[in-house]
């Protein structure tokens, strides 16, 4: 059984990390492409905005649930690739199947199927990843594939616009499209990712698993959901420029103008993940480039509480964002990496998914309430406060 950690001279950017970012790629690139017209496409077949919030809830319950199962399952398992090509095969084939749907419910029980095949996947992927680099390469591993991941976001809707043009504004082609950036996500995977296997311990039950978790990563998530509670939904952002630039250019062109800040956004995202995990592979501390990100992030929250309604700020404001949830992202998976062994990382990247994905729910919630109650300013300012918090635990940590 091999379980000797990669060679530094093998050098990282390897078969594995290259199939794990294409991957990454063209998965995001296909569900990516249904998720621009899925909205309207609820509309045309006569549900509401209940339906897609209900859609979406159960959903991404349902990943993240099915996250921190298969992290506990992954590392009782000799071989983890099955598990994750299943899992990307089912994601693809449950998001073309939204092109024949014919009633909400339909698309209900296929983005629920699509999104609990994400969750089996990503601690299996993330561990397979993390075991073919060494640990000083970490930080651009992860990185590379949070950046082809983000490429594959910014390429989903620009496709769905032009599948709709080209198609006469079909979005069941549009769906049906889908499959093949999808399928070609699970070849690469099954091609490329090198199974490198762990020494499995005595299987234990999911409670033991959780308690078997060091004391130090435990406070690190803590760390990640205090920060992940003021992590407000970026669309939200969407939002904020639309409401400010409207006095100024009227709300359709507004919103159109918001939409490019947001393109902008996902740019800065996508190269900062890459630029922030080379950056904690040459410092002696990674959690350094962790803390500054989250301190990117207080920035961002402080600039939104002005309510500004120069296009600049705003443009200085989205760029913020896409800097600090890209170093997020990257440096998170990473830190959680090099801190727990290679035979415990399955539940620690499940742990993790769900500890974001409960603090998703409450920054959602929180901000939601606070900016209609009271306004932007006390919505981020508690965002700022939270942001703060999680630096400085980050800065604790041994």
């Amino acid at each position: 059984m091999e379980t000797a950690e990669p060679q530094k001279q093998a050098g990282w950017l390897n078969r594995t990390v290259l199939g794990v970012g294409l991957t990454s790629l063209f998965s995001d690139w296909s569900h990516e492409t249904a998720t621009a017209v899925l909205p309207a496409f609820l509309a045309a077949i006569g549900a509401g905005p209940v339906w897609l919030g209900a859609i979406e809830g159960v959903a991404d319950g349902l990943s993240s649930f099915a996250k921190l199962a298969a992290g506990h399952y992954t590392d009782q398992l000799k071989r983890r690739k099955p598990l994750a090509v299943f899992g990307y095969a089912f994601t693809a084939i449950a998001t073309a199947s939204f092109g024949i749907a014919t009633h909400a419910v339909h698309v209900l029980l296929g983005r629920s199927a699509a999104w609990l095949g994400r969750g089996v996947r990503s601690p299996a992927k993330k561990a397979l990843l993390a075991a073919d680099v060494p640990a000083d390469a970490y930080g651009r591993a992860f990185g590379l594939e949070r950046l082809m991941d983000t490429l594959g976001a910014i390429l989903g809707p620009l496709t769905a616009l032009w599948i709709l043009r080209a198609t006469g504004q079909s979005y069941r082609k549009v769906f049906l499209w889908t499959l093949l950036p999808g399928l070609i996500a699970v070849a690469c995977f099954w091609l490329l990712v090198r199974e490198r296997p762990v020494e499995v311990k005595e299987p234990k039950s999911f409670l033991l698993g959780l308690r078997a978790l060091p004391a130090e990563f435990r406070r690190f998530l803590l760390a990640v959901g205090i920060f992940g509670a003021g992590d407000f939904s970026h669309t939200l952002l969407i939002l904020y420029a639309t409401k400010m630039l409207a006095a100024e250019y009227g709300m359709a062109r507004a919103a159109s103008m918001a939409v490019v800040l947001y393109t902008l956004h996902n740019v800065f995202y996508a190269g900062s993940a890459y630029v922030s995990g080379w950056l904690s592979d040459h410092i002696p501390h990674r959690k350094i480039v962790l803390a500054a990100g989250y301190g990117l992030a207080v920035v961002t929250a402080l600039l939104l509480c002005t309510a500004t309604h120069s296009l600049w700020l705003l443009a200085g404001i989205f760029v913020l964002a896409g800097l600090y949830i890209g170093t997020e992202e990257a440096l998170e998976d990473s830190v959680a990496a090099e801190m727990m062994p290679r035979e415990q990382h399955g539940m620690a990247f499940g742990t993790m998914a769900a500890v974001n994905a409960v603090g998703d729910f409450l920054s959602s919630l929180l901000v939601g309430a606070l900016w209609s109650a009271f306004g932007v300013g006390a919505a981020f300012a508690a965002s700022a406060v939270l942001f703060a918090a999680g630096a400085i635990l980050i800065l604790r940590l041994k």
